[in-house]
């Protein structure tokens, strides 16, 4: 049975819908060390973008690739990347912290799936990984960096800040890779990107990758700028979606969303789901209604801290999670195995995130669903996607039916020094010391006791008015307010000779 890089074992059907060619890895010339990690790994042929790469790659050629999301772009520079290291040998005077081979990623996430695959890859090779990135372990990476490393894999910040301070140069580096390039220049990284390229060695003195499931002209720019030469390879450039992906457009009112979005899940009864906003805010709200109506949800977004992120992966792909609710940082670069289920509750404003979103379905040829909803607040952004990808989406109706009576979304919990949650209110502990009530002083708004008087400590023997300021317990007792603030005033004309007394 064949399988494809970049694949999990799956059923016997997910393998035979499986987008393969003729070409074999042992056809290529691997290194042996290679070619064993690939065979004892169960891959045997190549997919398309494989197959048209590698000869180049693998001859020295500087390659611009793009193919759809899921058809093994990172298997391709991978191994291009290990025989070449493993056929060329470093200089005599390479120092161990000086990296042979750069990676770089545009997120944390793709970034450690490069890392696992290329582990998963290079196990008989012997040579270094390090994986770099931001929000975690800083100490720990550097000391790896430190200890000696081959391929340096990571995130565009995080290597430009060990590179000056001079954890690791890069003068030997033989091999760069450069992975999900226009997502480089939508998250702003391009000018860290060409820091980087700039310190190199020239093009001519090594081998060059780009690879991106689209290439714009920005990007062909970057390419011809940095690169030797390369060899441009696109893979059915005419349809940028896949054909298995099955895909429709709801027209929902802003309040239909939810009762909609709910509807369609109890009848389709998605196994593994991601359902895409376009806000953090709008991803905890999703995902509290979901929990609310009994639908196990997580929330994936930027501001999710790196090792939580990594666990929230880990229980989706395993099934323990079965929606996952993210903004655009999940839609790039990353293999999730088994999603059946996209959903766009918030169409993207870029077309290609739109490619990007349905692309983490229907992974490696097997079919999956995609449904889009154009309401009120993105219906605009839809004519520009369907100009993207080439056709019409199919639309179909929003009836009653599909509309479900939603339970109340889960609450929030209180969130300490705040106040009460989802108010937005801040704490009373910050009001004026004027509106405060005394310790054991009852609610200003509590009912009036059967007498008629105020429940309010504050109000009763005497107090200055109903419903007004209590006795401060810094005043002297029977004082009324700004008095004793007079008698000091008097006392301070007295010691500088004015004499006593206040006004006439």
């Amino acid at each position: 049975m064949r399988r494809t890089l970049d694949t999990k074992p799956e059923p016997a059907a997910t393998e035979a819908r499986t987008p393969l060619t003729e070409l074999t890895f042992r056809e290529l010339g691997l290194s042996p060390e290679l070619l064993q990690g690939l065979e004892e790994a169960g891959f045997s042929h190549c997919t398309p973008i494989q197959a048209r790469t590698l000869p180049l790659a693998l001859a020295g050629r500087d390659v611009a690739g793009q193919a759809q999301t899921g058809t093994g772009k990172t298997a391709a520079f991978l191994v291009a990347c290990y025989d070449r290291l493993l056929k060329q040998p470093p200089s005599a005077g390479r120092r161990p912290s000086q990296p042979r081979a750069l990676i770089i990623a545009p997120t944390r996430e793709l970034a450690i799936q490069i890392h696992r695959d290329a582990e998963l890859l290079g196990r008989r090779t012997g040579l270094r990984l390090v994986l770099v990135y931001g929000g975690t372990g800083y100490e720990e990476q550097r000391r790896r960096l430190q200890e000696g490393v081959d391929i340096l894999i990571g995130t565009p910040g995080r290597i430009i800040d060990y590179f000056k301070q001079r954890v690791f140069d890069l003068r030997e580096v033989q091999v760069v890779v450069i992975d999900e390039a226009d997502r480089m220049f939508d998250l702003g990284f391009i000018r860290d990107v060409r820091y980087l390229l700039r310190r190199c060695p020239p093009p001519e003195r090594r081998l060059g990758m780009l690879f991106s499931a689209t290439l714009s002209l920005r990007v062909t720019e970057l390419a011809y700028e940095h690169m030797n030469n390369p060899e441009l390879v696109q893979i059915e450039p005419e349809r940028v979606t896949p054909e298995t992906v099955r895909q429709t457009v709801y027209y929902p009112a802003n309040e239909e969303k939810i009762p909609l979005l709910l509807g369609l899940m109890r009848r389709l009864q998605p196994e593994r789901t991601m359902v895409f906003v376009n806000t953090k805010r709008a991803a905890d709200e999703v995902a509290a209604w979901l929990r609310g109506n009994g639908i196990q949800a997580a929330v994936l977004s930027g501001d999710v801290p790196q090792r939580k992120r990594q666990r929230l992966f880990l229980r989706f792909q395993r099934g323990e999670i079965p929606v996952l609710v993210a903004t655009d940082v999940a839609a790039r670069g990353l293999h999730i195995p088994g999603v059946t289920h996209v959903f766009n509750y918030d169409l993207p404003q870029d077309p290609e995130d739109y490619v990007h979103r349905i692309g983490r379905t229907a992974r490696f040829g097997a079919s999956g669903t995609a449904i889009s909803f154009a309401c009120e607040a993105y219906a605009f952004s839809l004519p520009d996607i369907e100009a993207y990808i080439g056709y019409k989406i199919p639309a179909e109706p929003v009836t009653g039916d599909l509309l479900a009576e939603p339970a109340p979304p889960e609450r929030t919990p209180r969130r300490r020094g705040r106040g009460a949650a989802g108010t937005g209110r801040r704490s009373r502990e910050k009001r004026p010391i004027g509106a405060r009530t005394q310790a054991g002083a009852q609610d200003p708004g509590a009912a009036p006791e059967p007498d008629g008087t105020s429940p309010n400590p504050a109000t009763a023997g005497g107090g200055p008015r109903a419903g007004g300021r209590p006795p401060s317990p810094k005043r002297r007792g029977g004082e009324a307010p700004g008095e004793g603030g007079a008698r000091r005033k008097r006392g301070r004309r007295r010691r500088r000779g004015g004499g006593g007394g206040g006004r006439g």
